[in-house]
């Protein structure tokens, strides 16, 4: 039976032995543990790409650019505190072979329409910011609690990444975005189903 057909629970499961074979992957998870950040998550193109290699028969790194590691801390929106933990990150990461890209997003709306040229309204969790990226697959995010449990966040659901269907989610990203990461995305994943821009949107 296809991991897309099984019930969520078994997804998960099937997700987190997916996983296992990104050994940097798992290595940046239980150190970002450690670092004990509010809200935290591991998400992005470094979990869904991941499913994308082990299911392809890849080797689990193939392709991916970076570790995203997201957090929320919205008391401090100064440049100075998030790159306090920046630096802490790279201590932290410093032997693992994986780019580890940390981000507050409680400032996300600081910088966003300069670097993609539309206003972001602030967000109020790390979750509303997977929420908003450029394709539903792209939005899963997972983390350790304090007794060591896998924790995911999925608003979309885990189908799409099992089944190599990308799908635009048009509520933050312009178009360009998506079709810019999309076409990456092919030429490095070709059997990939990449789904249209709604003309509506």
């Amino acid at each position: 039976m296809p991991i897309s057909r099984l019930p969520v629970d078994e997804q998960v499961d099937a997700l987190r032995e997916i996983l296992s074979h990104n050994t940097a992957l798992t290595d940046v998870l239980a150190r970002a543990a450690e670092l004990n950040l509010p809200g935290w998550y591991l998400t992005a193109g470094c979990v869904f790409q991941t499913v994308w290699n082990v299911v392809t028969g890849r080797p689990a790194t193939d392709g991916i650019l970076d570790y995203d590691l997201f957090y929320f801390d919205g008391a401090d929106l100064s440049w100075e505190a998030e790159d306090t933990v920046i630096q802490a990150g790279r201590t932290a990461f410093a032997d693992i072979p994986a780019e580890v890209e940390i981000r507050n997003e409680a400032r996300v709306h600081l910088w966003y329409e300069q670097k993609f040229g539309v206003p972001c309204q602030p967000y109020d969790s790390t979750e509303a910011a997977i929420d908003s990226f450029a394709a539903t697959t792209c939005c899963i995010g997972i983390r350790v609690d304090s007794g060591g449990r896998w924790r995911v966040y999925a608003p979309h659901g885990l189908s799409d990444a099992f089944n190599l269907v990308v799908r635009p989610n048009p509520v933050l990203a312009p178009r360009d975005v998506y079709e810019a990461k999309t076409a990456r995305w092919r030429r490095q994943w070709p059997t990939l189903t990449v789904l249209a821009w709604p003309q509506a949107a």
